[in-house]
């Protein structure tokens, strides 16, 4: 049997593709059809492809199970999913503190989110990472560790090989890893103290973290560095990790974060607090052990420019 003339061995690498579905697979399912038509992709994603209605047959969606007869027109719209493609090196520019063969240490800036996920695929620090050092495409998360929060600035170490995250890693569970945030907080705090007190899923608001007795062990160290007349200044110090774990427990004690719209406060009775657009926190600070050397190695980061900014004007209207 003759193909029909706009029948082609198609290009796998094209996006989009529309072509007349040939007599030999008259009888056929569609998603036999598109199996037997893109033979490079997997019967899962061609049902993604059916599911999310990405494949027309004569302009209309139908579901797997339609059957195709031969001369339809099929529409298909290939181009991969966000996710397929997050992990992509991108010439994002990089703060670099310290870079050797087996660690990177970053200084991250306010607005970078730090691995792709819903509603940001690309423009990550992992998409920046793998620019950088290509290597890292064949260490899980790109040499990852550790994170901090899109709004969060400072300092995060990244491993360049499996050896060392595999070390970096084994440091952060032991809880020697030392990290040190500034964080502007409201209220007047007296300190020093520590915030014992495990952190889950909010069990209503899935987007947030909150202190529950069904959580995980989360610890925080705090100090008091400056007092001002509506907020203080601390110096944070993370014995674990939990997601949030600085703004939920702050928050927990009576003292959330400075512009932190999840967990602070919406009037504070500052227009100035009020006014900051994210939560005031950096880290200042990373110790750890260098995992080849074994040398102890530690690093500090200034303040950005609006954290500091924020810190002149407050200080400047808090009386002597």
């Amino acid at each position: 049997m003759n193909e029909p003339d706009d029948y082609s061995p198609l290009d796998e690498a094209a996006s989009h593709h529309r072509l007349t579905i040939p007599g030999d697979c008259a009888g056929l399912r569609l998603d036999q059809a598109l199996a037997r038509l893109f033979p490079a992709h997997s019967r899962s994603r061609l049902q993604g492809w059916l599911k999310s209605g990405r494949v027309s047959l004569n302009g209309g969606l139908h579901d797997a199970k339609f059957k195709v007869w031969g001369g339809e027109i099929l529409e298909v719209d290939a181009a991969p999913a966000p996710e397929e493609v997050a992990e992509t090196p991108e010439d994002i520019p990089l703060a670099i503190a310290y870079e050797d063969a087996h660690i990177l240490v970053i200084d991250k800036p306010v607005g970078l989110v730090v691995h792709p996920g819903s509603g940001n695929w690309s423009g990550t620090l992992l998409n920046a990472l793998l620019h950088h050092a290509p290597e890292l495409a064949s260490i899980p998360r790109a040499g990852i560790v550790h994170r901090l929060d899109k709004d969060t600035s400072g300092l995060m170490v990244v491993a360049r090989t499996l050896e060392a995250q595999t070390d970096l890693v084994r440091q952060l569970q032991a809880r020697s890893v030392s990290r040190h945030y500034l964080a502007l907080v409201h209220g007047t705090v007296t300190g020093p103290g520590i915030v014992d007190a495990s952190i889950g899923r909010h069990p209503s608001q899935r987007t947030k973290m909150a202190v529950h007795s069904a959580g995980r062990v989360a610890v925080t160290r705090y100090s008091v560095r400056e007092h001002f007349a509506r907020a203080t200044l601390v110096e944070c110090r993370l014995e674990t990790g939990r997601t949030h774990q600085i703004r939920v427990h702050m928050a927990h004690i009576g003292h959330p974060l400075v512009g932190d719209a999840t967990y602070g406060r919406r009037r504070s009775g500052s227009a100035v607090l009020d006014a900051f657009p994210r939560q005031a926190l950096h880290a200042f600070r990373l110790g750890l052990t260098h995992p080849a050397s074994g040398e102890e190695m530690a690093w500090e980061s200034s303040l950005p420019e609006d954290f500091e900014s924020l810190l002149a004007i407050i200080r400047a209207e808090t009386p002597a």
